[in-house]
């Protein structure tokens, strides 16, 4: 499967191969479905534990006789009543996170820039160039139909380039090894440079 690599500036430079392995697989959407949700589990935060009356570190022993000295009749300071006391009822620690194992999180990718691939929402550039201008590129983006795009760069964008994308709505960049099934999804097209490219089939040999 080949695809023509576009000029950042427009036209096109020349093709390059795509492995079938990858662009070419049969996307699984179920497989897809457990790896966005392994995504955004691990992204939340656990809620704030606090201590209960068994967790506090004080005396255990009755504080006072029962009876007597006209105080009420309490077993220990560890009781919510009592400054430094314990919690009743408070918040308590949730784990969201569950494992998902790598051979599924491989076919979740997989599925993920295919299912792109499929719906001819590729695209391959040589170089992210730009003169730092933010309309410059939404232009150069015009020509080449990019409107909403995950942009994989494997750290040779230039600053300017990073600069003027900064203010460009719904297309975002990221590195090689950070390419994942939320992001793909998220955005409706996929742009490789030739050097991610190369990066992204050698991690599947």
């Amino acid at each position: 499967m080949k695809i023509a690599v576009a000029k950042i500036s427009g036209g096109k430079a020349e093709s390059i191969e795509l492995s079938d392995d990858i662009f070419a697989f049969e996307p699984r959407v179920d497989i897809m479905s457990r790896v966005v949700n392994w995504q955004l589990a691990k992204k939340r935060n656990t809620s704030h534990a606090v201590k209960t009356r068994s967790d506090i570190n004080a005396v255990k022993s009755k504080m006072y006789k029962q009876k007597g000295t006209g105080n009420a009749r309490h077993g220990a300071k560890s009781v919510v009543q009592f400054k430094g006391g314990g919690v009743a009822h408070g918040p308590v620690e949730r784990n969201f996170n569950h494992s998902l194992t790598k051979k599924i999180r491989a076919i979740g990718l997989k599925s993920a820039i295919s299912s792109r691939a499929k719906e001819g929402n590729v695209i391959v550039i040589d170089k992210l160039e730009s003169d730092g201008k933010t309309s410059s590129l939404i232009s150069s983006f015009s020509k080449l139909g990019i409107k909403s795009a995950l942009i994989v760069d494997e750290g040779e964008a230039s600053n300017e380039f990073i600069r003027a994308l900064s203010n460009v709505p719904n297309v975002n960049i990221i590195k090689t090894i950070g390419v994942n099934v939320y992001d793909i999804l998220k955005h409706n097209q996929l742009v490789l440079t030739k050097l991610s490219l190369i990066k992204l089939q050698e991690r599947f040999k």
